[in-house]
Order: C-alpha cells, then sequence, then structure tokens
C-alpha cells in the first residue's frame, strides 16, 4: 500500500467513500451524498504544499483518504492550526488503514508548518475516536446534541493534538 497525494482523477472514488459515510448515519455531520461535481471547490481548496488530501492506494484502487484542512481560514493567528478528517471505504475497514494516513499526516506536520491538529467527531464515531486516542489526540471539548441526523440529535467532540512546539 503507498500513501500518496490526492490527484483530480481520485475525486470520484474519494466521493464514493464520503458517501459510505454520510450513508452510514454516525460517521459525519453530512446527510446527503454528494456527485464528483458537487466535491470540486472542496478537493481545490486543499493545495498539497499547506492542506493536503491523501489517499491511501493498493493495487491502483483507493482504500481510504485523509484531508488536512485549514482552521477559520484568512484568520492569520491560526495559520499553524488545520482540521484533520478521514474516511476508509467499508469494505477495508480495521485493515489498519486509517492508523497509517494518520502516521503520514502527522509526520507531514513539521513540513506544513502545522503546530496543532484536531478532529472534529460525531459522538458515536466511537472507532475514530480510538484511532485518535491512539495517535496521541486527547478530548479537548464536546458540543451536546448540535446535530440532528434523521431525527436523532447527537453530539460532536473535538479531539486535539500539540504537534510542534515551534515552527
Amino acid at each position: 500500500m503507498i500513501i500518496r497525494i490526492a490527484q483530480k482523477q481520485d475525486l470520484g472514488a474519494l466521493v464514493e467513500i464520503y458517501n459510505q459515510a454520510i450513508n452510514s448515519g454516525d460517521k459525519t455531520a453530512d446527510i446527503s451524498p454528494y456527485l464528483a461535481e458537487d466535491r470540486k471547490k472542496w478537493f481545490d481548496d486543499h493545495d498539497p504544499a499547506k492542506y493536503p488530501i491523501l489517499v491511501a492506494e493498493l493495487e491502483n484502487t483507493i482504500l481510504g483518504y485523509l484531508t488536512i484542512s485549514a482552521h477559520r481560514p484568512g484568520r492569520l493567528s491560526l495559520r499553524h492550526t488545520a482540521e484533520v478528517s478521514f474516511y476508509v471505504h467499508f469494505d477495508h475497514h480495521r485493515q489498519g488503514i486509517a492508523s497509517l494516513l494518520l502516521k503520514h499526516a502527522l509526520d507531514l506536520c513539521p513540513t506544513l508548518k502545522i503546530k496543532t491538529l484536531f478532529a472534529i467527531l460525531l459522538e458515536t464515531n466511537t472507532s475514530s475516536i480510538q484511532l485518535l486516542v491512539k495517535h496521541g489526540f486527547v478530548k479537548w471539548g464536546h458540543l451536546p446534541q448540535v446535530a440532528d441526523i434523521r431525527g436523532v440529535e447527537i453530539g460532536q467532540f473535538y479531539y486535539g493534538r500539540r504537534v510542534l512546539k515551534n515552527v
């Protein structure tokens, strides 16, 4: 398996994986599936030099991906803080793919000048919470009952990790 920067031609596979998370009802706060066309701007907003999308690929098949995204773009005092999100195709869960992606992202943080990395998760996403804890993230906050998914109110957790002291 290789971890690499996503290319435009990967967008369809990324959207397919994300739509699986949406349809599960407990992995993301989005509630309506996307078309690849809908996600072009999102893809373009991830400059590989600062906010990459990483893909895990095996035999020309994308098994999962991770994004590093700007936190409150335009607010320069937050330029060294980023949000991380990761998704794995349901056929490839529990194979260590998300862990490899997250380790790769953490290793990239010095090059990207990221000091602080955090994730926002639905409180029902226990497998992702366990993965973050395994990689040194701690719970920084809880927003109770802020998401309404199919009539069920669900809270969000913030998990974070200080990656670098100085850039």
